[in-house]
């Protein structure tokens, strides 16, 4: 098929976006190759590979069709389709395969492994040969469906005259399966199903957990968009209300916006005084009052009265959309992080299977005949299986996520312990990551008649601010007094009558930064302040985390004096009135001068820093999409998890380089003597099974690493 045309960007129309789907992408060697055959086409500006989500991202001049972008993608050996009109759609089509592959795999290994020990034990003669057989007949089945990604992706590249890490895979897996089929026939000592599939089994474990970490990134993004309201109530002409979905909505359209719900596009507010949870965009816990003229944005939850809302932008022109398109695009800097494993395979594959090809041709020439010379070959294969490098990096991943978890923080993304371990520096947001994000009364100023009056008030409304007062006091054994006539204003608060007085709960304002309200009794006012309440360990945390070299700030939606108290009080700078676009900006800044951040927050308005942050971590708390776009949870009151994590990750790290050194020890002493064909395909199978159970051995000393950074 041929390239795209040659077009000349300069002087050309204003150049467009395309985005495409490329499943084929599997390691650093296929971001390379298409960056570089993209980019090499006249009239492309940009090409970026977004490698967790398998996508990428062409900026190019408006007369190169998407058709000849997905031909030219063709010819670098990568089958590509366009991104579905829906971007942020799910498609866990390869998550369930590859997880059906697994459970085949698994349960072949099991059940070859069952038979291989009776063989190894000394089994001989028509035994050792049913054992063979019954291998066979689990082994082939299980190896033609588990090994089915591997060999499409091998055929893929071999077919476009170019190779992957799956191509050596395939090799490997075909000639250990065909040489124990012959054996098998021939009645050999010898068979290696139980090599083979296991393999399999390991290699697929890894890619799955790496299709399901992006399937729970995609599901972050598309939470975040999940909390727009999905229709509205539109005004008609004629003064009735019909509701509209949200994706027919249209600028200048009036939406009625009823008492707890979510509004489904931005907007003036035309009519209407009440107060609206805009928490997912400030951060900010405390409600915000809203009146004619005030701009709310889709997303937001009315908490009061009915309001009218002048529709001015819908769909994606949205602010909550154009955070997840930010979080979308902040992933996009991840692209080019390469694993160690996948920097260790690139090199290890070819090389081993290229000394079995050596092998085979050398003893040939030799005189050895093709059985010996392809036993010897497969020796190599057997021997430097790389079961031992593939278990590097997971073996100790998953201990040390488990000794985590018992200690409150999951890590969603094994990967996320290496970004985890080379972070130098920690940015907070504040409420609900500092602080519990629960607002709590100051009550000290009351006494127990005035107490009673405000439990009494506030347990009539809904209202967040009364929700705190009435927690505060119910928690101190307050009994709330005998109100009578009570009243619920949305531009005044709540009133009643009390033993023939006027009492009154007035609606929240602002006092020196911090939330305030006044109870009133027969005119006569007194101020209970709000604050939320920090992390009972925030400070303890701040400096576990300084003791391991990283600097500590905050970056927060709240107000501006709100940030500094709290900042003031754990010793480290702050600044407030961060909109995610400036959090944004802030991390790529740090990113810029080459820190790598450790991002730490709540807030659906975190979401984009949560994404572009080197490694980060959200509260259980959170909402759902910052804790999906999050590399990590950590669950309860405490903050110490993150401190821990960071401590735990360079500790696994460190075991992770001990692995690999070992792995790569092994195979400098045993490849020499399987080559000198010193070593049998038993003994082959033997050495590599120990040689993993050394590595997964030596990441188990991780579980004491959170109990001694406990």
């Amino acid at each position: 098929m041929n390239a795209p045309a040659a077009i000349d960007v300069a002087g050309s129309e204003p150049l467009i976006d395309t985005r495409l789907t490329v499943p084929g992408i599997r390691c650093a060697g296929c971001i390379a190759k298409i960056e570089r055959g993209l980019d090499a086409v006249d009239g492309v500006a940009a090409t970026r590979v977004n490698f967790s989500a398998k996508r990428v991202a062409v900026r190019h001049d408006p007369r190169i069709r998407e058709d000849e972008l997905v031909d030219r993608l063709r010819l670098l050996g990568f089958e590509a389709q366009a991104l579905a009109s829906n971007p942020l759609a799910q498609d866990d089509r390869e998550s369930r395969t590859l997880l059906r592959a697994l459970a085949v795999a698994g349960f072949g290994m099991m059940n070859i492994m069952l038979l291989s020990v009776s063989v190894w034990s000394g089994a001989g003669g028509v035994t050792r040969d049913l054992f063979h057989w019954l291998s066979a007949l689990i082994a082939i089945p299980v190896i033609a469906y588990a090994g089915r990604p591997f060999f499409a992706s091998a055929a893929m590249a071999l077919r476009y005259r170019r190779t992957n890490m799956d191509v050596p895979i395939s090799i490997g897996v075909i000639l250990a399966t065909g040489l124990s089929v012959h054996e098998t026939l021939k009645g050999g000592e010898h068979a290696y199903f139980d090599s083979a599939v296991m393999l399999l089994f390991f290699l697929l474990a890894g890619r799955a957990l790496d299709a399901t970490m992006r399937n729970r990134t995609r599901a972050g993004i598309g939470a975040l968009l999940g909390r727009m309201g999905r229709s509205a109530g539109v005004v008609q002409p004629d003064g009735s209300v019909a509701r509209v979905e949200a994706d027919a909505l249209e600028p200048g359209m009036l939406m009625l916006v009823a008492a707890g719900e979510a509004l489904a596009a931005d907007g003036m507010v035309e009519s209407g005084n009440g107060s609206i949870d805009n928490s997912m965009l400030t951060g900010e816990s405390a409600p915000e009052a809203v009146f004619p003229g005030a701009i709310v944005h889709a997303g937001a939850i009315n908490l009061l009265d009915p309001i009218r809302v002048r529709i001015t932008a819908t769909g994606s022109d949205t602010v909550i959309a154009e955070i997840a398109r930010l979080m979308d695009e902040a992933g996009q800097s991840r692209s080019r992080y390469v694993r160690i494993a996948d920097r260790a395979s690139q090199l290890y594959a070819p090389a081993v299977h290229s000394l079995a090809a050596l092998a085979f041709v050398s003893w040939m020439i030799a005189g050895a005949g093709w059985h010996q010379s392809l036993v010897i070959a497969i020796a190599v294969l057997i021997i430097t299986c790389p079961c031992a490098m593939g278990l590097a990096v997971p073996a100790a991943q998953v201990v040390a996520s488990g000794a985590l978890i018992r200690k409150g923080l999951l890590v969603k993304d094994g990967s996320a312990l290496e970004r985890l371990a080379e972070v130098d520096a920690v940015v907070f947001d504040k409420t609900g990551t500092l602080t519990l994000g629960e607002l709590r009364a100051d009550v000290a100023g009351l006494d127990g008649e005035q107490q009673a009056i405000a439990l009494a008030l506030a347990q009539a409304s809904r209202h967040p601010v009364s929700i705190g007062l009435a927690r505060t006091l119910s928690e101190r054994g307050v009994q709330p007094a005998e109100i009578i006539d009570i009243v619920e204003d949305s531009g005044r608060g709540v009133s009643g009558s009390f033993a023939g007085r006027n009492v009154a709960l007035e609606k929240p304002r602002q006092a020196s930064g911090k939330t305030a309200v006044d109870l009133r009794i027969d005119g006569a006012a007194t101020s209970i302040g709000f604050a939320d309440r920090m992390r009972v360990d925030a400070g303890a945390a701040v400096r576990r985390l300084q003791s391991l070299g990283l600097s500590a700030t905050i970056l927060s939606g709240d107000a501006e004096l709100a940030v500094k108290d709290v900042a003031s009080e754990l010793g480290i700078p702050g600044r407030g009135g961060i909109d995610p676009a400036g959090k944004l900006a802030a991390l790529d800044a740090m990113n810029a001068e080459g820190q790598r951040p450790l991002m730490v927050g709540d807030g659906l308005n975190d979401g984009p820093a949560l994404a572009a942050a080197h490694a980060s971590i959200a509260p259980g708390t959170a909402s759902d999409a910052s804790q999906q776009a999050a590399d990590a949870v950590f669950i309860g009151e405490r903050l110490m998890p993150v401190a821990l994590a960071v401590q735990v990750a360079r500790r696994t790290m460190a075991i992770v380089r001990q692995n690999f050194g070992f792995a790569i020890g092994y195979n400098v002493l045993a490849v020499p003597l399987a080559l000198a064909g010193l070593v049998t395909p038993l003994v082959a199978a033997i050495a590599m099974s120990l040689s993993s159970l050394v590595v997964v051995g030596n990441s188990l000393r991780l579980a004491r690493s959170a109990e001694d950074g406990a």
